[in-house]
């Protein structure tokens, strides 16, 4: 991941992103991995399998 972050280098590097489309490219990367930290948790009966827990209190 550090290949993201490290200057610009000459010698034909590619164009550095624009900083909304890394963190468009990031939250799509953690939401990925959240999604399967989710479906890891409850196949195992992790803590909150198979329900939500939105913070509602009823």
């Amino acid at each position: 991941m550090s290949e993201e972050f490290a200057p610009e280098q000459p010698g034909g590097a590619p164009p550095q992103k624009g900083l909304l489309q890394q963190m468009e490219e990031l939250m799509a990367a953690l939401n990925a991995d959240l999604s399967a930290l989710d479906a890891d948790l409850q196949s195992t009966g992790g803590p909150g399998a198979g329900k939500r827990q939105d913070g509602d209190a009823g």
